[in-house]
């Protein structure tokens, strides 16, 4: 089977490496680089984790997820994936921190609970007047994304995978599965699969109901000169509790460390636009984070990293078939952790046609 995969972040990877695994004859189109630092699978260092307050069918299918990423690991030859645990940090009754830590309750996942005090003892860059408990789950960290997306273009071209860098898709015919180059070339397949992140909406504009374009940005920090031990030693961080949907990954493997946070994101109708960082971007991401860390002010701004992405209503993975095509969207960084899964998923429903199993994974309604 002839397929074109328009879109060259972990989806469109991870699909191409399944595709190519069982021999089908693939061409991948991405309109920049691989890594593209642009698209919302950049960046250096992504979460995994098995913490998802509500959403037990993704917690449930992070099991899936990292087996997954084993026989990616195995297939690549070298695993990208740091075991460093996860923490949250909860500030008040009710906040995201303790919604992730009630869905680890019911899904009977082990943790350690910490009283203010302890957490601040162990971790010293945390005020223990600032929150009132923390947990670590020992499973979970850092997959390091553009080690990835490197090795797997490695491991395409190997294939004899048809890689196009810098190729924009400026139209395509779903239902011939058929995809018009900036330079007027017609790339003609059995198959088209659209993962083209925050630049879907350019190719299927009648989706903006279904799928809203987001800005954002992470910023990355030196602590100060006697945190840094500390932090080398710390595990990523979910959520910092309180109202700023912060979490951290922290310097590991060579790749510093940073800070995100979902309050700052903006509704991005270009997903071109506004992607140089704004004057003082990183400090506003910054401050953020106090509570519940300390000593906020004696961090210096490295680097701030703009990404753009889609979100749907609930948050949860987007998936259609229009004729030969199949479109599919990951929502934020939510989507990185599955990445390989999605791309063995992907490829399945290819191969069968069978959307209904796909639609309801991708919405973890079903594992």
């Amino acid at each position: 089977m002839r397929v074109t995969i328009v879109g060259g972040g972990i989806a469109g990877l991870s699909t191409a490496w399944s595709l190519a695994k069982q021999g089908h004859d693939i061409t991948l189109i991405e309109q920049g680089s691989i890594p593209n630092p642009l698209a919302a699978s950049g960046d250096r260092h992504r979460m995994i984790r098995r913490a998802y307050g509500d959403a037990d069918g993704y917690a449930r299918t992070i099991a899936e997820a990292l087996d997954s990423w084993d026989l990616l690991w195995n297939d690549l030859g070298v695993s990208h994936y740091a075991n460093c645990g996860v923490l949250g940090i909860s500030q008040f009754a009710g906040d995201g921190a303790e919604q992730f830590r009630a869905g680890l309750d019911r899904m009977a996942f082990e943790y350690e609970y910490f009283d203010a005090a302890e957490a601040a003892t162990r971790y010293p860059f945390l005020d223990p007047s600032a929150f009132r408990y923390a947990y670590l789950d020992h499973d979970g960290g850092a997959l390091f994304s553009e080690r990835i997306a490197r090795d797997i273009k490695a491991w395409l071209k190997m294939r004899g995978v048809d890689v196009r860098l810098h190729t924009r898709a400026v139209s395509l015919d779903p239902h011939t599965a058929s995809v018009r180059l900036e330079d007027d070339t017609l790339v003609q397949a059995d198959r088209l699969v659209v993962a083209a992140g925050a630049w879907t909406l350019r190719l299927f504009p009648s989706l903006a109901e279904k799928l809203m374009t987001f800005r954002n940005a992470v910023v990355y920090l030196e602590p100060p000169e006697d945190l840094e031990e500390a932090w080398a030693n710390a595990p990523a961080i979910v959520d910092i509790g309180g109202k700023s949907d912060g979490y951290v990954l922290p310097p590991i493997d060579g790749v510093g460390l940073k800070f995100g946070a979902g309050l700052h994101k903006t509704i991005a109708e270009n997903p071109d636009a506004n992607r140089d960082p704004t004057a003082g971007e990183g400090e506003r991401i910054r401050r953020m984070f106090s509570p519940p860390f300390s000593r906020l002010d004696e961090y210096t701004v490295s680097e701030v990293k703009t990404c753009a992405y889609t979100f749907t209503a609930d948050r949860r993975f987007f998936s259609t078939r229009i004729g030969n095509t199949l479109v599919v969207s990951a929502c934020s960084g939510h989507g990185y952790k599955f990445g390989a899964a999605a791309g063995r998923r992907i490829a399945q429903a290819l191969e069968t046609g069978d959307d209904a199993t796909l639609a309801r994974w991708l919405r973890a309604e079903t594992v």
